[in-house]
């Protein structure tokens, strides 16, 4: 059986991923920072075991790797998202973001690759944002952080790829969670309606498509971008 790791699977893509997963018979983990009751329930519900985790806080990394000692898959989800103006993102917003959206996931990732690395094999999946391939407007330091994401994936794959370890990110576009609902519903549907495929995407778009890297049909597929956003970087 093979065991999987689940970064931010509290709430919204995370929850899917750790959804499906389970239905798959896998082993899975699962981080939550503030939505400790949502997790206890996710855990109720799916079988796979939560663990608190801040991806700003080294030690508390370093805690979850004592805490889990061997993983097979890792899905490097947890993330934030702030809409601000270039000119008004403070230092402070800034560290923030790349701290969590990109620091995070590289010390998280070097704390458990070389298990994988041990084993001779791994799959590694990196949970982006279109905003991370074509940039975002009033979104810079959360486009740069996700950007940054991609950089990551695509190097770490070429390093890791003798290893018989995968690495992979998929790009979300407008997908319906709570992280999305601070916009509007009318402005989802006016953003939905100028999409190739015009409609407001699912969490259950993204786990799919993260299911598709860890199989062994993606075997042969590794340092790759999957934007999963209704055709808007096409």
């Amino acid at each position: 059986m093979k065991t999987a790791l689940v970064t931010g699977g509290s709430s919204g893509i995370g929850t899917e991923i750790v959804r499906e997963l389970t239905k798959r018979g896998y082993r899975v983990y699962f981080t939550y920072y503030t939505g400790k009751e949502r997790a206890k329930k996710i855990e109720a519900e799916t079988g796979a075991k939560a663990f608190y985790m801040n991806l700003l806080d080294l030690s508390s990394i370093e805690a979850l790797r004592k805490a889990i000692p061997s993983i097979d898959i890792l899905i490097n989800n947890a993330g934030i998202a702030d809409i601000k103006l270039f000119t008004d993102v403070t230092e402070t917003d800034y560290d923030n973001m790349l701290g969590i959206n990109l620091k995070g996931q590289f010390v998280l990732t070097q704390k458990f690759a070389p298990d994988m690395i041990s084993k001779k094999w791994g799959r590694i999946v990196n949970v982006s944002s279109m905003w991370g391939i074509t940039g975002g407007s009033c979104e810079v330091h959360y486009s740069a952080s996700k950007a940054g994401l991609i950089g990551f994936t695509k190097a770490l794959a070429k390093e890791l790829g003798l290893s018989g370890i995968t690495v992979n990110c998929v790009c979300p576009g407008l997908i319906r969670t709570p992280m999305s609902d601070c916009l509007s519903e009318e402005d989802k549907e006016d953003f939905a309606s100028t999409l190739v495929v015009p409609r407001v995407g699912t969490t259950e778009d993204v786990a799919d498509a993260v299911m598709y890297f860890i199989g062994e049909k993606a075997s042969y597929v590794t340092g790759q971008v999957l934007a999963v956003d209704g055709g808007y970087t096409v």
